[in-house]
């Protein structure tokens, strides 16, 4: 737990430092910067959280029509 703890937060820490770097050379400014690193991580968040929901239910679909009865047995 202590190293998924650890990897996430070095990680993020990745994750912000690109994202601040790329803002930055576009930009050129610091507070818009910072600005697109704080929120993009947010923003991405709320996508894969939608993301993972689409595949579940494409998973249930293809489950489902795989299964000879066309019913999903879920183990």
């Amino acid at each position: 737990m202590k190293r998924d703890l650890a990897k996430t937060l070095s990680f993020l820490t990745l994750h912000f430092i690109v994202g601040f770097s790329v803002a930055y050379a576009f930009t050129g400014e610091v507070g818009i910067s910072s600005a697109i690193a704080v929120v993009e991580p947010m923003a991405n968040a709320v996508v894969f959280f939608f993301h993972e929901r689409v595949w579940r239910r494409a998973g249930e679909r293809t489950r489902s029509s795989d299964s000879p009865s066309g019913l999903a047995f879920h183990c």
